[in-house]
């Protein structure tokens, strides 16, 4: 015969379990609420939801990938800005009697074919690569934003037009139009690079904005907002542009990684940056003559180069896993 529920001294009951233990049967409401979570992560009676990017950001800093890859993109950063801390020598100064040398104390990556350091040339490319990477990307981002969100908010014929410009761009190859456009440039600057990837690079940010814009324009707080009058900047800018920008900031951190390796490329073929500006991309074009007598050349500003697009695809890659609401 099973036991009856023993009374406590308050009034309250337990009923024994098989393990020897109680449960309390008469538990109030208001310590039930206070022991339930209550819904999903962050939603409790106790705590405020989150919003897409905090939540996004809780996600991304329990993410392996994404600090492993924030972590070197930090390092690469802070090198591009001051490589000295890391490199005494300078990265121009050659000695021709060292040329295609190996590695020496002092000079762990050896020498290249003029006799200049490979490690101080290495640590200095960062600088270029790093600079045309994030400038075409602001570039990029910015002027792909703007045309593509206000062609998805206003659409009709200037929608039609720039959908029609946007198949243009999208038509010339990268890597031939950028043969054809920096062969004419004599400058050893970075920013015809930069200008020629922001002319060619926009589009595609464009599509991805425009198409955004075009699904958060249709959510039923933005109806609601101009029920109410809202001007068509209050929209644009309080209410659709917020909940836009996380497929642009996607897309946008993993382009950083492929201008870098567009630059490289570009270099390589002799069109993009011009000595005496150090960058990776040169010293792997001028290695490539000495690949057999010298791998060294080639093997550190080649890895540099593969080490940092990786890092910049890595945090992409978790910064899309966090933004999408697919994969919750």
């Amino acid at each position: 015969m099973p036991e009856q529920p023993q009374p406590f001294d308050d009034g309250r009951a337990i009923s024994h379990t098989g393990a020897g233990g109680g449960t309390d049967l008469a538990m109030d409401e208001g310590e039930t609420l206070e022991k339930t979570p209550g819904g999903p992560q962050g939603t409790g009676p106790d705590k405020k939801p989150r919003s897409l990017w905090s939540d996004a950001w809780h996600d991304l800093r329990r993410n392996p990938i994404f600090i492993i890859s924030g972590l070197i993109i930090v390092f690469l950063v802070v090198i591009a800005i001051w490589p000295q801390l890391i490199a005494s020598g300078n990265p121009l100064d050659c000695d021709l009697s060292k040329a295609q040398e190996g590695s020496q104390p002092g000079h762990p990556f050896g020498f290249n074919g003029q006799g200049c350091d490979v490690y101080t040339r290495t640590v200095y490319g960062a600088r270029a690569s790093v600079q045309v990477g994030v400038f075409a990307t602001l570039g990029v981002t910015i002027l792909g934003s703007v045309l593509g969100g206000l062609a998805g908010f206003y659409g009709g014929g200037w929608d039609g037009v720039l959908s029609r410009i946007t198949d243009v761009f999208f038509a010339i190859p990268v890597v031939l139009g950028g043969l054809v456009l920096l062969s004419v440039v004599s400058s050893n600057s970075v920013w015809p690079v930069i200008g020629f990837m922001v002319l060619l690079g926009w589009p595609q940010i464009s599509r991805i904005a425009r198409g955004s814009v075009i699904t958060a324009k249709q959510n039923d707080y933005v109806q609601a907002a101009r029920a109410l009058g809202a001007s068509n900047s209050r929209m644009l800018l309080r209410h659709i542009a917020p909940n836009a920008l996380a497929p642009v900031i996607v897309v946008a951190t993993i382009a950083l990684g492929t201008y870098i390796a567009l630059e490289a490329t570009l270099s390589f073929l002799g069109v993009g940056l011009k000595p005496p500006t150090v960058s990776w991309g040169i010293d792997i074009s001028s290695a490539a003559a000495y690949v057999r007598n010298a791998p060294h050349m080639l093997l550190w500003p080649s890895g540099a180069l593969a080490i940092t697009v990786l890092a910049f695809i890595m945090l992409g890659d978790a910064v899309r896993d966090a933004l999408d609401p697919k994969l919750r």
